[in-house]
């Protein structure tokens, strides 16, 4: 049992006598399926405070000869499983930290050697016969050990991606450090003593050109994370729960955290849930844990449109985005997608497969890119906001003309990132129309399950706001009469739905005539 080879269960230990853990040891049967195959090598990336190292730390814990674990198992899901004991506590396994490695080394020039001679070191002393004392190729030992005691390795390597998310570190270092990750994985050799490589961290493995550098892994992200979705963060069902036991609302608590889709799953950020949990209190958490300090630089970059999209975002909206150019590094910036992508790993945007969109995907990080965006002075920014306060005033004043007015007005400047004549559109328009609304109400909900059928646009007012601002179901038509807006929204009773958060209601219709490029509306106050 040593601090790096077969290490002890002491880590995820302290995950388990936390107050709050959520069990997610199903995961464990998803590995156990690869296991010394050709797919059991595996990059897990996911944003900071998403479990990474608790799952890590879970791996080691089960797999690890250097402890015994079934007691600690033996509640969770893993533990139903029929392979359960096949592989508990079999594997000799390597467990590293990166950034702990990053922290200590002496000369950064050295990592890659600090990182093998401190693993080697171990091995020597497990297996003194088979590791010379000149011996400083980690690969190289662990193929010799292999060769002479047939035994297999599980190396699970956490923050793997610390060196590369570095944007100051020197490209040698991150060029050496990717040649010494290739050297341990790549190749027929390593299949003979690797029975699973698990990589996790924030990014995706680097690219070099188009292909990943180690292109044997599969990479499981936030972008599709596959069968590891229910296991990246909490789910719906497991927060609806915690909100339960903890007696707290569960529609807030959603409204604040959660955002991100991965497949079929709604995910939300673990330690945000948590801390709402215990503390009680809504609020960003992502500040105590990441700072928007180091993706700054990024979202001023002088790339077109880059501005008004992230506005876009702020106001509910959804930025179509292409994926593939990113080189999964801090350095390789080069066009705003590149940015979104960035922003999509690090956990500040959400994506939709489906779409192949991005997002911004709650209240607490949407206040935060506010906080960026107001410090930075974008003039972009106070130019939405005054266009838009006129518009939601004349929206709770029941001012048809003047809404109307105001959405043509914004819908003809912002073509530039808008297509005017396309029915999608009129979506976009009204997320950056009423952009002022979001410091009085949660993120805009798109297509909301209402009544009998879908809302095309509910706004609903934060708590504090419930006394003083009404809800707002809109219903978006186009070449159609508007009259049938307001009539819609009546007839599938989506008001119904909305009583649960606050009993004053105002209904919109809007509706765009593409022929004349003119917006009509009608709005009501909602009679119970």
């Amino acid at each position: 049992m040593g601090r790096f080879v077969n290490p002890d269960n002491s880590a995820f230990q302290v995950a388990l006598n936390s107050e709050i853990y959520i069990d997610k040891s199903g995961m464990i049967e998803e590995i156990n399926k690869v296991l010394d195959t050709m797919q059991g090598y595996i990059c897990h990336s996911r944003p900071r405070r998403f479990g990474k190292s608790i799952t890590a730390n879970m791996l080691a814990a089960y797999y690890s000869k250097g402890c015994k674990s079934e007691k600690m198992f033996s509640e969770l899901e893993i533990s139903k499983k029929d392979d359960f004991k096949m592989h508990l506590n079999k594997y000799n396994v390597i467990h590293i930290d990166i950034q702990w490695f990053l922290s200590n080394v002496k000369d950064i020039f050295e990592i890659v050697e600090y990182i093998s001679q401190s693993i080697i070191e171990e091995l020597r002393q497990i297996y003194p016969e088979h590791i010379s004392t000149d011996e400083n190729a980690l690969s190289e030992a662990l193929s010799k050990i292999k060769e002479a005691t047939g035994q297999k390795f599980i190396i699970i390597i956490d923050e793997w991606d610390a060196l590369i998310r570095d944007e100051d570190a020197d490209r040698d270092i991150q060029e050496k450090y990717i040649n010494f990750l290739r050297g341990l994985f790549k190749g027929t050799e390593p299949t003979k003593y690797i029975a699973l490589a698990y990589l996790t961290g924030i990014l995706p493995i680097k690219k070099q050109k188009t292909q990943s550098a180690l292109n044997n892994f599969d990479e499981y992200t936030m972008l599709n994370a596959g069968r590891f979705s229910p296991f990246v963060g909490f789910t719906e069902k497991e927060v609806e729960k915690l909100c339960n036991h903890y007696e707290r609302d569960f529609n807030e608590i959603k409204h604040w955290y959660d955002g991100y889709i991965l497949g079929e799953q709604h995910i939300y950020n673990p330690k945000a849930v948590v801390s709402a949990m215990l503390d009680g209190t809504l609020q960003s958490y992502w500040s105590q844990t990441s700072t928007f300090e180091s993706i700054r630089p990024f979202i001023n970059m002088d790339f077109d449109g880059l501005k008004t999209e992230i506005i876009r975002m702020i106001s509910g909206d959804e930025v179509k985005v292409k994926t593939t150019t990113f080189q999964n590094d801090m350095i390789t910036i080069k066009n705003k997608d590149d940015v979104f992508m960035l922003l999509i790993h690090l956990g500040y945007l959400a994506y939709d497969q489906r779409k192949q969109t991005a997002f911004i995907p709650n209240e607490e990080i949407r206040g935060e890119f506010v906080n960026a965006v107001e410090e930075n002075k974008w003039n972009e920014l106070y130019d939405f906001e005054n266009k838009s306060n006129e518009l939601l005033e004349a929206t709770l004043d029941l001012e048809c003309d003047i809404v109307a007015e105001k959405i043509e007005q914004i819908h003809s400047e912002y073509t530039s990132v808008i297509e005017y004549n396309n029915e999608n559109s009129l979506s976009s328009v009204l997320a950056i129309a009423y952009l002022s609304a979001m410091q009085y109400y949660f993120k805009p909900v798109r297509e909301m399950p209402a009544g009998r059928g879908f809302a095309d646009f509910v706004f609903i007012p934060k708590p504090q706001y419930l006394n003083s601002y009404p809800a707002l179901a809109v219903e978006l038509k186009w070449n159609k009469n508007v009259s049938t807006a307001l009539a819609q929204i009546k007839e599938r009773k989506y008001p119904q739905s909305l009583m649960e958060y606050t009993g004053d209601i105002i209904l919109v219709g809007i509706n765009y005539d593409k022929k004349n490029k003119a917006h009509e509306c009608e709005i009501e106050q909602y009679e119970i």
